[in-house]
């Protein structure tokens, strides 16, 4: 085994019962800083993590939270301050030197394997072997056992692309746990989990909490960071503001530690009237499984429609088909009483749509380049001059106007997007699409992963771009967030469309109603 610099391996084994003693820290973070292009984004940070806890790391996004736990990884090296692990100055070279020492990591966005197996994915790097082959027997039985431990019902020989975003994330989450960690730091865990899921989630951290792991929970959840929290600590533009004991803390404390200020309402007023009839859909039913069933509704210009649902409901396959992503099987769209035909996302943009998907790392952005070309790049003819040559007077123009209306945080029009938060990464892409001027936006999981001050300036955003008369639909997880900001929800259950509610005058109650309609029968069924 490869040992960090000064650091010992502790032959202790953490089981404790009870109340753990003050005393027992794993993991002490002391006065990190980090800077990128002179540009300071961490400044002085602290963070100790004691056995048997979970540690919230909070801030909004930009605040340096992942900059902070790429530093304790070894992905970047600190410019000042100091690790220790069990009291002894640490080091790591990278992640796998990380892995060898008992610190484990659950990334937001995942990075997996995705034409290789569940079993492959788990073991990567570290696979069993008999002789001088990979030991398949053995390899899928250790997948089986730790599945079963943690109450995962899948099948280690599916290839990962099979999977849902939620169940590649518990295989993620399991993976992890597989590494017998001493820390384990969880970034955004439940963000695409169901809820059934992130009750298997907390089981899991209550077990590892007994066996005297340290988790580090990242999260902009604050019912989550109030259920499974022992500590808080919080970070504002790259500096540590403070670390708390959740009993010590409300919800609008922690708001205010994030924000530097109270935010008083959640969602701005909805001030957008919506008029005639835009876009009409009917019988929309998809080719290809999964299938979206006869799908029928009206969207009005300067309305902002909601589509809810649990996760596998249709709700993305019902946007792929929209955009073009998808091929119809049956049915038409109509803009202003006139059918169109998206068959393929070229065709959907000239037809004035635009669509931000749920996964921005895998579908979203280009990690590779910079914000520049990622701003852009949904409307790069737009930058050609005659001779059909790219203008870089207009397109760094355009990005920068975009990284001033969005207010995205970087050092740097030319910074690689990869560089930037999860919620800065999420305002180049919705900018990227404003400037294509599209009349009827369709936004997925707008603010997913996205802290609560950065959610109201997109709140804001979606309700200005629907008060300018553009046709708005949201797909959303979150249903405090429909009701938030939408005018009307549709809701999909299992393919088909259980009903569309006034969002003045419906409750989170009816809409789960109508999320469950046709969980356990088909539509024909019931007919």
């Amino acid at each position: 085994m490869r040992v960090a610099e000064g650091y010992t391996p502790s032959a202790t084994i953490f089981v404790y019962k009870g109340v753990l003693p003050v005393a027992d820290i794993l993991l002490s973070i002391k006065g990190v800083c980090k800077s990128f292009s002179g540009v300071q984004v961490l400044k002085d940070v602290h963070l100790e993590v004691r056995a048997g806890t979970v540690h919230s790391l909070m801030g909004e996004n930009g605040a340096g939270k992942s900059t902070l736990m790429k530093c304790l990884f070894g992905i970047y090296r600190q410019d000042g301050g100091e690790f220790f692990l069990d009291g002894k100055p640490f080091n790591f070279t990278d992640p796998k030197h990380a892995l060898e020492n008992g610190v484990s990591m659950v990334h937001q966005e995942l990075n997996q394997v995705t034409q290789r197996s569940i079993a492959d994915n788990v073991w990567l790097g570290r696979y069993p072997k008999k002789g001088l082959f990979i030991d398949e027997k053995k390899m899928r039985a250790d997948t089986l056992e730790l599945f079963k431990r943690i109450d995962i019902h899948l099948d280690p020989d599916t290839p990962l692309h099979r999977l849902s975003v939620s169940q590649r994330q518990m295989v993620e989450i399991a993976k992890a746990i597989s590494y017998d960690a001493k820390i384990i730091v969880l970034d955004e865990p439940t963000s695409s989990l169901t809820d059934n899921e992130v009750e298997t989630l907390f089981r899991i951290i209550g077990v590892l909490k007994t066996q005297g792991v340290g988790v580090i929970y990242i999260s902009h959840k604050m019912d989550e960071i109030f259920r499974i929290s022992d500590y808080v600590t919080v970070l504002r533009d790259g500096t540590y503001i403070g670390t708390e004991s959740i009993q010590n803390l409300s919800m609008e404390k922690v708001v205010n530690m994030m924000v530097g200020r109270d935010l008083e309402d959640r969602f701005p007023p909805k001030t957008n009237v919506p008029g005639a009839v835009h876009m009409t859909v009917r019988g929309v039913t998809t080719k290809y499984p999964p299938i979206v069933h006869d799908i029928n509704f009206e969207l009005r210009r300067g309305e902002i429609l909601g589509i809810a649902g649990l996760v596998g409901a249709g709700r993305t396959e019902l946007m792929e088909s929209l955009f073009g992503v998808r091929t119809l099987a049956s049915g038409e769209v109509l803009i202003d009483g006139k059918p169109i035909h998206n068959k393929n996302p070229n065709k959907a943009i000239g037809n004035h749509f635009a669509y931000l998907t749920e996964e921005r790392r895998e579908t979203g952005i280009y990690p590779m380049a910079d914000i520049t070309f990622n701003s852009t790049i949904a409307n790069i003819e737009a930058y050609k001059n005659r001779l059909g040559f790219l203008v870089d007077a207009k397109l760094e123009k355009d990005a920068d106007t975009q990284i001033k209306a969005m207010r995205i945080k970087t050092p740097s029009k030319r910074e690689l997007i990869r560089s930037l938060s999860g919620g800065n990464q999420q305002k180049v892409i919705i900018g990227r699409w404003l400037l294509t001027n599209p009349d009827i936006l369709l936004l997925d999981e707008p603010t997913r992963g996205i802290d609560v001050g950065a959610k109201y300036e997109i709140y804001q955003l979606i309700i200005n771009l629907a008060k300018s008369g553009k046709s708005v639909i949201v797909v959303s997880s979150e249903m405090p967030e429909l009701i938030g900001i939408t005018n009307r929800i549709l809701v999909m259950s299992n393919g088909y469309m259980a009903g569309i509610v006034d969002t003045e005058t419906t409750s989170q109650t009816e809409i789960f109603h109508l999320a469950m309609k046709y969980l356990n029968n088909s539509r024909e069924a019931e007919v």
